[in-house]
């Protein structure tokens, strides 16, 4: 039995699925609502079964809609890759992706990202804000960016936090270092060493010393630093050592540094994108977000 369907079908079912909302979905995929609701009905007179459950409050996938979900959202992945590529293949457009992204984010983990994608389609230039993680949830709220890498979820409904991965916390250190001998540390073997951490006002110092509090355990600190990449100069000159989000840190074939695990507690930020849920990315920042996702589940940051 063949199904008769269209991409705009499947849309507007993960769209509502993932937002939650009819009204929602109706906005994001720029539809007025009794169209998107007669896609549905279609869609599911399709398949023969019914795929959403609807209240006056709520809706949510059927058993057959969740299993669904999944199989959709690769139709659609792979439908917008091969349209993102064949109009790569075609007239060339010097199109521009603008994105906010935490510092630490952006010193390593980010290039890495944007060379794979470069080499795919070199004339996609990128504008890349990096801001804190405040910051960055505001660039998203306000339109000015198309989305953001950040650690903070959002309790802004119009908002969407799609979590990719957990970033430990981690020893910073020379490799000539005594810790650097252990393969793994505990947050009281570093008190003997001079320690550099991030200014109070940071999104990462704010989470540390609260979890710590908690452990009954406090950082005492002989440097402190604006920006975490100025720590790991600090490190580099041997003044001390310092704790970093792992996407901070350099990969082990740095000849100078080296990280360690730190545990008891072990201490870990949520990253994720946060985006606008009434807002469609374009071609190239969602190819680009997709290409971040799968970057970083693939182990890229791996020790």
């Amino acid at each position: 039995m063949s199904i008769n369907c269209e991409i705009l079908d499947l849309r507007a079912f993960l769209g509502v699925v993932e937002l939650e909302s009819f009204h929602r979905a109706a906005d994001a995929l720029n539809l007025s609502q009794p169209a998107l609701s007669r896609r549905i009905q279609k869609l599911e007179a399709s398949i023969g079964a019914p795929l959403l459950e609807r209240t006056t409050r709520h809706v949510s996938p059927t058993a057959l809609g969740l299993e669904l979900v999944p199989l959709v959202q690769r139709m659609l992945e792979e439908f917008d890759s091969s349209l993102f590529a064949a109009r790569g293949r075609g007239v060339r457009r010097s199109e521009l992706v603008t994105i906010a992204c935490l510092p630490t984010a952006a010193f390593y983990f980010l290039p890495t990202v944007i060379k794979q994608f470069n080499q795919e389609y070199p004339d996609i230039r990128f504008r890349i804000l990096d801001l804190t993680a405040t910051e960055g949830l505001q660039a998203v709220s306000r339109g000015e960016v198309e989305f953001g890498i950040n650690f903070i979820g959002t309790s802004d409904p119009e908002l969407i936090f799609d979590r990719i991965a957990e970033d430990p916390f981690v020893l910073a250190a020379r490799r000539d270092h005594p810790l650097a001998m252990r393969q793994e540390v505990g947050w009281m073997d570093l008190a003997p060493y001079p320690l550099i951490t991030v200014h109070r006002s940071s999104g990462n110092r704010t989470m540390l010393d609260a979890t710590l509090a908690r452990s009954n355990i406090e950082l005492r600190w002989s440097y402190e630093v604006t920006h975490l990449s100025t720590s790991l100069g600090l490190v580099e000159a041997g003044l001390g050592i310092s704790v970093l989000p792992r996407t901070a840190t350099p990969g082990p074939d740095h000849p100078i540094i080296i990280t360690r695990p730190l545990g008891n507690p072990l201490i870990s930020r949520t990253i994720g994108i946060v985006r606008r849920r009434a807002a469609t990315l374009s071609p190239a920042a969602e190819h680009f977000r997709r290409m971040i996702m799968g970057a970083w589940q693939g182990g890229q940051q791996a020790d």
